[in-house]
């Protein structure tokens, strides 16, 4: 397989990363950056697409603890962010807003950053120009942000001054391309640096499900609640054409054990009850979201149901511990962490926590399933002390086989 080119079934996301030190050198902030392609330079552009890209790829598909850890992340904002027009999906915590040089203060962008100030967020003013109408916003800012390399210095005696009277501003030097502009940094006591003199931006890559597929396992996500939400299942299933033939015909199949054939979506799941969609539904994801092979299904669904067949041991709820068993093998089929997918489904706690931390009983029906696959077995007897593991193994096996040939019958 290509190293550049993306898993079946997922797209490459990226994201730019480039620090903000402090006085002593320490990186305690990052802002995030637009970037089309894994080798971009340059963002390229700066608008309300790429503020969303930004967004959705660095809190959705990354994790934003895995972009900044337990830092600061600066984020370029547009002026429909700042209105209120677009809401922001993420709280105050841990995040500062750029109000963007090209964003025209007027009454309107005040009253909504005064909005976001009252609701925590912190405001940085970005390429602060004197003048521009920005300085409108000093009451409200916590960072302003003043460029070294392309600003106009002959006036940063005042401009500095003036950001110097609302004490609790802090300024971040940008643009730091040679030894005089840290030299400059320093002269001014600027509190926060940024630039290619200290480090350039790093793009961050990750495989990331192509928006159909993530539809699919949207479904998987809504059926590992406890309690699942039929309307919610059907409405994910009838927006999917092609998967509302599939479930149809798994329905219908004598595999499933129905007494009579249904013709509606909502007949199926009331006749047969959820237990029976979910499992035809996880069969049809691990096909339609990784394109399998049949011998993989099997190794997957042979997964799920050995973990959902272990489950009770360790006090772990079956329903759960298959769904975790499945994720844990589509995400492998993916080259994507368990961790990444959790990201981006709906899941339960439970399932989560498992899936990100390896914790609860699920984390440990994980282990003990993880310990077999690789041949550890004196941690699977460790784990699993007083049952038979190699009957839970042939059984689950069984079921798998048959399961996969049921499936492609119904395709």
């Amino acid at each position: 397989m290509n190293p550049n080119l993306p898993p079946p079934g997922t797209q490459l996301v990226h994201v730019g990363r480039q620090p903000i030190f402090d006085e002593t050198g320490d990186v305690v902030a990052y802002e995030l950056l637009f970037r089309g392609s894994m080798d971009a330079v340059e963002a390229g552009r700066r608008d309300t697409y790429a503020t969303s890209q930004v967004i959705v790829n660095a809190f959705t598909e990354f994790g934003i603890d895995e972009v900044v850890g337990d830092r600061t992340c600066f984020i370029n904002m547009t002026r429909e962010f700042l209105t209120g027009e677009l809401v922001l999906p993420f709280g105050p915590e841990h995040v500062v807003l750029e109000v963007l040089e090209t964003v025209d203060v007027d009454d309107d962008v005040i009253a909504g950053v005064a909005a976001l100030v009252e609701q925590g967020y912190r405001i940085a003013l970005d390429d602060f120009v004197w003048g521009s109408g920005h300085e409108r916003l000093l009451p409200l800012a916590s960072f302003v942000k003043l460029d070294l390399l392309g600003g106009d210095l002959t006036h940063l005696d005042e401009i500095v001054e003036a950001c110097r009277a609302y004490p609790d501003i802090k300024i971040v030097a940008e643009g730091l391309e040679t030894g005089e502009h840290v030299a400059l940094s320093n002269k001014y006591g600027f509190e926060l640096r940024q630039g290619y003199v200290l480090s350039r931006p790093q793009v961050l890559t990750a495989a990331s499900l192509t928006p159909s597929k993530l539809r699919r396992l949207e479904l998987l996500g809504a059926l590992s609640a406890k309690d699942a939400d039929l309307d919610k299942v059907l409405k994910i299933i009838a927006g999917d054409p092609a998967l509302t033939m599939r479930v149809l015909r798994a329905s219908n199949s004598a595999a499933v054990g129905a007494t009579s054939r249904v013709s509606s979506v909502r007949q199926a799941v009331v006749m047969l009850g959820l237990a029976h969609i979910r499992q035809w539904a996880m069969l049809m994801v691990v096909d339609d979201v990784a394109e399998a092979t049949e011998t993989q299904m099997a190794d997957a669904l042979t997964r799920a149901r050995l973990c959902e067949n272990v489950a009770s041991a360790f006090g772990a709820t079956p329903d759960a511990a298959f769904m975790a068993g499945l994720i844990t093998a589509v995400a492998q089929m993916l080259g994507m962490s368990p961790a990444s997918m959790a990201h981006q489904l709906p899941l339960t706690p439970e399932i989560e926590s498992a899936l990100e931390r390896g914790a609860g009983p699920l984390g440990q029906v994980l282990r003990v399933v993880n310990a077999y696959e690789r041949g550890d077995l004196s941690e699977v007897a460790a784990a699993y002390a007083g049952h038979d593991l190699s009957g839970t193994v042939v059984a689950a096996m069984r079921w798998s086989a048959k399961a996969v040939a049921a499936t492609q019958g119904a395709a």
